[in-house]
């Protein structure tokens, strides 16, 4: 999850179609418009899948069974405070937005810089802070934005093939901004996640969801 550059909020603005680099990004991400094909999405998250498997994971979008079933946990009412790690081609990012209150926030952080443009140009919700940065360092990004902690922390990134130390920080950073109400939801392939989880998390309950190419484990986690 390292990366060559200090993190930075992504304004967000659409890309101008009279201007050469909006027309060579467009070219480069599969000719896609504004709203882009299902197609063209997921073409996107293969093909970055193959460039950086340790870190997208796997070469599918997660299942709408599985977004469905995850958001389930959430207390739209009362949650402000939204973070996704790696929201990808935004699968989960589109239904939170939908979802949450006109009053709350959702901090994308994303490493990928591929994925940073494409939601970039296809997500214009002003609720959304999107972020070129890693969920290791989720308490910098969150204090910089000015918010004291998170109501939920959503996360699909994959533990099994990211490093120890990584996995590790991202648990106990995650820890350590969640509200005391708070929950880590975390979906992944593999139960991979699990021993970092337990190890810092005073709860930790799983489920599966079968209704997907490859069943998914998830992980409901309370400080």
């Amino acid at each position: 999850m390292a990366r060559d550059s200090r993190p930075h909020t992504i304004q967000q603005r659409p890309l101008s179609p009279d201007s050469h680099k909006a027309k060579s990004e467009k070219v480069r991400l599969g000719k896609m418009d504004n709203s882009g094909s299902r197609f063209g999405q997921s073409i996107l998250f293969a093909r970055n899948f193959l460039k950086y498997p340790n870190l997208v994971g796997w070469m599918l979008p997660s299942s709408p069974f599985v977004v469905a079933q995850v958001l389930r946990q959430v207390d739209w009412k009362r949650a402000r405070v939204i973070v996704e790690y790696g929201p990808g081609i935004g699968t989960f990012t589109k239904q939170i937005l939908r979802q949450m209150h006109p009053d709350a926030v959702l901090v994308a952080l994303e490493v990928n810089g591929d994925f940073v443009r494409f939601l970039r140009g296809t997500l214009h919700d002003p609720r959304l802070r999107l972020v070129h940065g890693s969920a290791a360092d989720v308490d910098v990004e969150l204090a910089r934005l000015g918010h004291k902690s998170a109501d939920y922390v959503i996360s699909g990134i994959p533990f099994k093939t990211l490093p120890e130390e990584v996995c590790n920080r991202v648990a106990h950073k995650t820890h350590s901004v969640l509200h005391p109400k708070g929950a880590f939801l975390v979906y992944q392939l593999s139960s991979a996640a699990l021993p970092y989880l337990e190890r810092v998390f005073g709860s930790v309950r799983r489920d599966f969801e079968w209704l997907s190419i490859l069943p998914a484990r998830l992980f409901y986690c309370v400080r």
